[in-house]
Parts: C-alpha cells; sequence; structure tokens
C-alpha cells in the first residue's frame, strides 16, 4: 500500500500544476489568446500561431529551453536549439531569402520615388531609439528595441542577437510580430486621421512595365550597392536579394519554390516556436518588458504616420497623383502593410486599386530597415 501511494504521490508531484507560478499561468492565458486570434481572427496565423504555442510549451514546461549548459546531463531542451538559430542570425537571414523568392520587385522598380516612402517610414525606428534611451535602456538596448518600429521580426531578432541584447530578444520579437500581426488594427486608425476623403479617392496611374532585364539586374545591383556602403547588411540584403535573383532570373524554378514554399514555411515554424519559446514568465513579465511592448507600439505608430505624412507631401509634389495611404505600406511587414493601403483606399473608392502600388514602399520598407539595422551595428563596431 505504501508502494502504491509513493508512486502516485510522486507522479501527482511530477505533474505541472505543482511547479508552475501565477507568472506561468498568466502567460498561458496569454498564449491562449495570441491563438485565438491566429485561429478565429486570422490575424496572420502564419507568425502567431507558432509564436502563441512556443509561449504556451515554455511556460508549461519550461526545460524545453534548457541551456546545455544548466542541464544536468549535457542535453538541451528542443526548442533552445531553435533559438540557437535565431541567436546566430541563421533563421532570419533564411526568412529574407523566402520573402525575396516570393516578392516582386516590380512595383518599386517603375516607380523609384517609392523608396522616399519606404525612407519616410523608418522615421519610427528613430523616435522609438531616442525613447528607449529617455526609458533608460542603454544604447545598445535602444537601438534593438527600435527596429520594432519597422515592423519587421527578422531584422529585430538579427540586430538584437549582434548587439547582444539576447536577453531582450523575447520581448522584442514578440512585439515586433505582435504588431506585424496587428497591422489591419492598428495603421487604418492612423491612416485615416491623416489623410481626407478626396486624398483616399485618389486614383493613380497604371505603373510602367518592368523589363526582364530590370528586374534581374535589380537584386544584383542593390546588393552591390547596398553592401559596399554597408557591408552588416550583406546577411539580410545579401539573402534578400538571392532570393529574388532566384525567382527573376528563371533558371533556377526548383530553387526559388523550395525558398518560397517549403524552406521558407519550415524556418517559419522554427523561428516562431522558438522567439515563442523565449516568453517564459520569468523573462517576460517584468517593467523592462511593458517598456519595450510601448515603445514598439508607438515606433510602429510613428513610422506609419511618417509614411502617411511624406505621401501627403509627395501628393502635393506630384500635383495630386500620388494617393498619400500608399505612404503606410513603407514599414516593412510585407504584403500585410500594402494590402492595408488597398483596403482602406477600397473602402473610399470601391473601384480604387492601389495594391500594385503599395507594393514599392512595402518592399522599400524591408531593404530601409534592413539598412537601419546595418547603420546601427556600423555605429557601434559590429561586424
Amino acid at each position: 500500500m505504501d508502494y502504491i501511494t509513493s508512486t502516485l504521490d510522486n507522479l501527482i508531484h511530477q505533474t505541472a500544476f505543482f511547479n508552475l507560478t501565477v507568472g506561468n499561468y498568466i502567460m498561458i492565458a496569454v498564449a491562449c489568446f495570441f491563438l485565438y486570434l491566429a485561429i478565429k481572427k486570422e490575424y496572420e496565423p502564419l507568425l502567431l500561431l507558432p509564436i502563441a504555442f512556443g509561449m504556451l510549451l515554455v511556460n508549461i514546461y519550461p526545460d524545453i529551453m534548457m541551456s546545455f549548459h544548466d542541464s544536468p546531463n549535457g542535453v538541451g531542451g528542443l526548442l533552445y536549439y531553435f533559438y540557437i538559430l535565431d541567436e546566430y542570425a541563421i533563421l532570419p537571414s533564411l526568412i529574407f531569402m523566402g520573402v525575396g523568392a516570393m516578392t516582386d520587385f516590380g512595383p518599386l522598380i517603375a516607380n523609384p520615388k517609392s523608396f522616399l516612402l519606404g525612407a519616410a517610414a523608418q522615421f519610427g525606428i528613430f523616435a522609438a531609439y531616442f525613447g528607449a534611451i529617455a526609458f533608460g535602456f542603454n544604447d545598445k538596448a535602444a537601438a534593438a528595441i527600435s527596429i520594432i518600429g519597422g515592423a519587421d521580426g527578422p531584422t529585430s531578432i538579427f540586430l538584437a542577437g549582434k548587439l547582444g541584447q539576447t536577453d531582450l530578444l523575447g520581448p522584442i520579437a514578440v512585439a515586433a510580430y505582435s504588431y506585424m500581426s496587428l497591422v489591419p488594427i492598428i495603421q487604418p486608425p492612423i491612416m485615416k486621421a491623416l489623410t481626407t476623403e478626396k486624398e483616399r479617392k485618389i486614383k493613380m496611374a497604371q505603373l510602367r512595365p518592368v523589363s526582364k532585364l530590370e528586374k534581374i539586374l535589380f537584386p544584383i545591383v542593390v546588393t552591390i550597392v547596398v553592401c559596399l556602403i554597408l557591408p552588416t547588411t550583406a546577411p539580410l540584403v545579401g539573402m534578400l536579394m538571392l532570393g529574388n535573383l532566384f525567382k527573376e532570373s528563371g533558371v533556377v524554378r526548383q530553387l526559388t519554390d523550395t525558398a518560397s514554399n517549403a524552406l521558407m514555411y519550415i524556418v517559419v515554424i522554427l523561428l516562431g516556436t522558438s522567439v515563442g519559446a523565449t516568453t517564459s514568465a520569468e523573462a517576460f513579465l517584468n517593467a523592462a518588458t511593458l517598456k519595450i511592448v510601448a515603445l514598439g507600439l508607438i515606433a510602429f505608430a510613428f513610422g506609419t504616420a511618417a509614411g502617411v505624412v511624406f505621401g501627403k507631401i509627395m501628393c502635393v509634389a506630384t500635383g495630386g497623383k500620388t494617393n498619400p495611404l500608399i505612404g503606410s505600406a513603407g514599414v516593412s511587414a510585407v504584403p500585410m502593410a500594402a494590402r492595408v493601403s488597398q483596403k482602406v483606399g477600397a473602402e473610399a473608392d470601391p473601384t480604387n486599386f492601389l495594391l500594385m502600388h503599395a507594393m514599392g514602399p512595402n518592399v522599400a520598407g524591408v531593404i530601409g530597415t534592413a539598412v537601419a539595422a546595418g547603420t546601427f551595428m556600423a555605429i557601434f563596431g559590429i561586424f
């Protein structure tokens, strides 16, 4: 009888119920809320679903992220090894290659002025940098946090790792990916507040056709120019342009298909679950996390607003030929931000089609955020 009692007692105390803190239960509730948003509301489930599930797993079984240094048998937890790929910038770089293989740079090539809108939307990054300094973060931490303003999860992870801010990587990545997922909620009120109905109804002329030669030369030229000026951007910009060159060259269909489909989705699973798994209650429920989440929202709002304001300036400069709404797509959430520009424009005039015009600033925003990250790395002497 004592044996049975002892066995049952051991089994009961091995359950998670006896090992979790109040903070763990709070994070489990947050994870379930994110799962609800991903499944029921379909807020970018490709990103939010693995992140939320990683969050759920680590708060039920914290050892799933145990380092092999801390493990008694020298073997780390499953998601720890996924996380190592984040720390060494492998997964973010592969994500960029997949994005490049999926993206048509034609709208940006056809309308080079889109680069200006993409650059304007990066204002949120630098606003967040100074805001983070004011909130008490050191300069490297502030730089890592500020990239959230570009709504670019992979670049946020990449820069946090390069600047040695791995203790903040979880909150930064979750904030960046959460705001990417919530683009359809956050951006429209800002866009509508800064534009008139007349401006939202502006129809833009059809973009000129872009030749195959232009599309092939673009990734090569951008890689040479950007990486010569900022070599530290090579892992991100280089992989983005390599993926796009696969697509546009037309001679490596198998590589294009792999980069844009199977490899891309495998990487998203690994990156999403490992990012979610950095949000244990001990690491996430603190004042620094709340500051990062607040700064990320402010930065994203500033970036969206700056893009729209610059779009209004461009509208005046072009004699009313540019719809200011496309400026909001200058954040690098591809293609969600471009779709939001299309949606808000269509609400004002159902016959208005802004998607391809918005893709120009959207792609420029991806390049701009990578350049901003490279700039911070150059400032701090990181190679």
